[in-house]
């Protein structure tokens, strides 16, 4: 027997779908955790989100772009990532209007209101063959949803929340953040407006990001449970410092003066309106040394060791946001300084140039053109189709990065990292810039990749997740230590060990709080001894 969409009855895999009260209750880093627990448990897990918007997104294996909470998802499963795990990545662009990629592929541009009348109305398919894929294939699938399902007008077109449980019959527990405050009333608030068999579908509640002490919530646990004859599963601690690669810059806003303490070197990253794959830079931030900053205005911008300019979704429209903002001029007047470095990744790397041309509109509604920052003699030409690929290889023989190694064997340095972009740079004087990297991509010949200033001082690649190379950060690092007189730090951490101890970390934790046994039993499964 077949169901509506093709798949058999001989689906195996349990569904269980999180949902929130709101965006950024902690949804991601829920179904992350829940991900490492079933791998612990011995099963099979795999993470889905069906439509998901975010300017932070994660390459597959194959060379296709997904969701970065996703990507992470499916690391925390210790399993490789697909795009049937997110099959809809929304990627704004500017406002009302997004970059819309489906299975790992830019498929146009739309506005909201295109995108609500004349694509969701074909999504369904595309949502429930990638989920049923999955479900074939694994155990366990965890379904996040999106925002709120009470969204009561999207509700008719909803392909994320209440609408897709339904379809894939997935039983869902309710998550709320109590530490924006409104717990009690957000949760039966999200109630009151579900319809009653969408209400059925909510099997318990997890209340997020607890601080004090649990005998005094009680009594409004016992309230909620008999309000509304759901249980609460668990209260889950608020954990400081989680290290698990976010998707929405409204993280960056509690990382806006970066550590407290007196770090030795100081990193500014400039947080522009459309910044992207800003997780490129969490590598930095966990070494003991390192404060990075995330800055919006020339006064917030300070003296730092080096100025970071990220990848943006909207090249022209953030350059020209440097402009309007100041930060243009505060960012030369730093560089200047002797020994401050300037480094652009992907559409950082591109405005270090001196030209921009966007003739087929990728960027934009309209052709535009736009002179760079001009610190490199380079120029970007915006293309229809997209990079989407891992890379590694090493550090070029004649580079001209600051690079401090206590055996002078930089060009042994390996690295490793993932391209996303829809711009080809060229350059157009050789002579006043060196090469960065020897690079390959899977099954191809080594190429270089990158360009900077003889002098070391400014450089640009299109590596995204370089600095989670080890001996590369580290040594950076080191030269940056070294140009402001500082003895070199000759240890450091593994970013891969590091990950995994902190999805076990974040697994741990849940575990304690959560009732894995009614959770199990939710799904329809046996919970392990």
């Amino acid at each position: 027997m077949e169901d509506t969409f093709g798949q058999t009855s001989e689906q195996t895999a349990a569904v269980l779908m999180l949902q929130g009260t709101a965006s950024d209750v902690g949804k991601s880093v829920i179904t992350t955790a829940l991900c490492r627990i079933f791998k612990q448990d011995g099963l099979r897990p795999a993470p889905f989100k069906s439509q998901n918007m975010a300017l932070n997104s994660y390459v597959t294996e194959d060379g296709k772009e997904i969701g970065r909470a996703q990507g992470a998802q499916a690391e925390a499963c210790g399993i490789e990532a697909t795009t049937d795990m997110n099959p809809i990545l929304i990627k704004p662009v500017r406002d009302m209007h997004s970059q819309i990629v489906v299975h790992g592929v830019p498929l146009t541009q739309m506005s909201a209101w295109d995108y609500r009348q004349h694509f969701l109305p074909e999504a369904k398919q595309t949502v429930m063959d990638a989920l049923n894929r999955l479900r074939a294939t694994y155990d366990i699938v965890l379904m996040e949803g999106a925002g709120s399902p009470a969204e009561i007008n999207l509700k008719d077109r909803d392909i994320v929340n209440m609408n897709l449980a339904g379809w894939a019959d997935a039983p869902v527990i309710l998550i709320s953040d109590i530490d924006r405050g409104g717990v009690f009333a957000s949760i039966v608030g999200t109630l009151e407006l579900l319809e009653p068999h969408e209400v059925q579908r909510v099997k318990g509640f997890i209340i997020n990001k607890f601080r004090g002490d649990l005998s005094l919530l009680q009594p409004g646990l016992d309230w909620l449970e008999e309000r509304t004859g759901i249980p609460v599963l668990g209260v889950l601690p608020y954990i400081t410092d989680i290290q698990i690669e976010a998707e929405d810059s409204v993280v960056l806003d509690s990382m806006r003066y970066g550590k407290s303490g007196q770090q030795e070197l100081d990193l500014a990253v400039i947080r522009y309106p459309r910044i992207s794959n800003f997780t490129d830079f969490d590598a930095l931030s966990r070494e003991p040394d390192v404060n990075v900053r995330y800055v919006t205005s020339p006064d917030e911008l300070g003296h730092p060791d080096a100025i970071l300019l990220p990848g943006t979704k909207d090249t022209i429209g953030d350059l020209a946001f440097l402009r309007a903002s100041g930060l243009e001029q505060a960012i030369a007047s730093q560089t200047e300084r002797e020994h401050v470095q300037l480094v652009g990744i992907c559409g950082g790397y591109q405005m270090l140039g001196q030209h921009l041309n966007d003739p087929y509109a990728v960027e934009a509604n309209q052709i535009q053109e736009a002179k760079g920052l001009g610190w490199l003699p380079l120029s970007t030409t915006f293309l229809q189709n997209k990079q989407t690929v891992r890379a590694s290889g090493h550090v070029h023989e004649h580079h001209p990065i600051r690079i401090h190694r206590e055996d002078d064997a930089a060009s042994s340095l390996p690295i490793e990292g993932y391209e996303i972009h829809m711009g080809v740079t060229k350059c157009h004087d050789s002579e006043r810039l060196t090469p960065l990297f020897k690079i390959a991509h899977p099954g191809g010949q080594s190429f270089n990749e990158g360009w900077g200033t003889n002098d070391g001082k400014v450089w640009g690649t299109y590596l995204h997740g370089l600095f989670e190379s080890d001996l590369f950060r580290r040594s950076w690092l080191n030269g940056l230590r070294e140009g402001k007189g500082l003895s070199p730090l000759l240890e450091t951490y593994s970013a891969r060990e590091r990950k995994e101890m902190e999805f076990d970390r974040v697994a741990e934790s849940l575990r304690s709080s959560l009732d894995m046994q009614r959770v199990y039993e939710i799904m329809g499964l046996q919970a392990p001894e």
